[in-house]
């Protein structure tokens, strides 16, 4: 896949360029636009490296420029400025957010992977506006139980704002959770487990919200149309939520091309 004009013209300023050496020696770098679109096409595929059509230039230069990207925090930056100017501009709206976790297995192990009933793998966690909007995503081991990722996934928001009210499904009810999200102005609004003993602490008309979490479901389905996000293949955590990234990019673009 390849990026439209309009697309590139909105994040090319994002990219940097390929530094050139004090002495003037060396192969100029290749085309930062036609780079990406490599390192695009091996996210939307889910194919190794070394399968990159001759279209692009050689996947070692690919690949290459990934990891210094990576490295350089680019995939994030460009995250945060199209989040940033999508709420500027009206289009976030953080009155209800919704939370979510899918798991991805991780076929060669490494950090943040652990051990679950379905094998070892990762844990990918989300935070969507009311619209459906991504506002964060973070990889994390999937050992832990969800209510104990929520507030690293808040961190990594891509933008300063906190969501007034936090909706999730019955793994969110938790007590403790709701009073450290309190303390953040944060409202956890979820269906209370069939096993709670204490007294319940949600009602009818707050849990109508619920209703809506489908919106965070479908973020995960288009995040899931990058086949590399679907399985992790990196031994890096960095390097697979670089392809996470990414993917976020692409559906964050979407925003600005209606």
């Amino acid at each position: 896949m390849k990026l439209t004009d309009k697309q590139w013209e909105k994040i090319r300023d994002l990219i940097p360029d390929g530094e050139k050496r004090a002495d003037g020696r060396g192969r100029p770098w290749r085309d930062k636009r036609e780079v990406l679109d490599g390192i695009l096409w091996i996210l939307k595929t889910g194919a190794q490296w070394s399968h990159l059509p001759a279209t692009f230039p050689p996947y070692q230069t690919c690949h290459r420029r990934f990891q210094q990207w990576q490295e350089q925090g680019v995939m994030q930056k460009v995250v945060e400025a199209l989040a940033r100017d999508l709420y500027k501009r009206g289009g976030v709206d953080l009155s209800e957010c919704f939370i979510d976790g899918s798991f991805c297995m991780a076929k060669k192990g490494g950090s943040a992977v652990g051990k679950t009933k379905r094998g070892k793998g990762t844990k990918i966690m989300a935070v969507t506006d009311a619209g459906g909007t991504v506002l964060s995503v973070s990889v994390q081991s999937a050992s832990p139980h969800e209510v104990k990722l929520v507030e690293h996934v808040l961190e990594e928001r891509f933008i300063a704002p906190l969501p007034v009210k936090l909706i999730g499904d019955k793994a969110y009810d938790s007590d403790p959770l709701d009073e450290n999200l309190k303390q953040q102005g944060i409202e956890m609004v979820a269906p209370h487990r069939s096993n709670r003993k204490k007294k319940k602490t949600q009602d009818g008309r707050k849990l109508r919200r619920y209703k809506r979490r489908w919106k965070v479901e479908r973020f995960f389905a288009w995040l899931f149309n990058y086949r590399r996000c679907v399985v992790r293949y990196e031994y890096k955590e960095e390097n697979f939520k670089a392809f996470i990234l990414l993917a976020c990019m692409l559906i964050l673009l979407k925003q600005f091309m209606r």
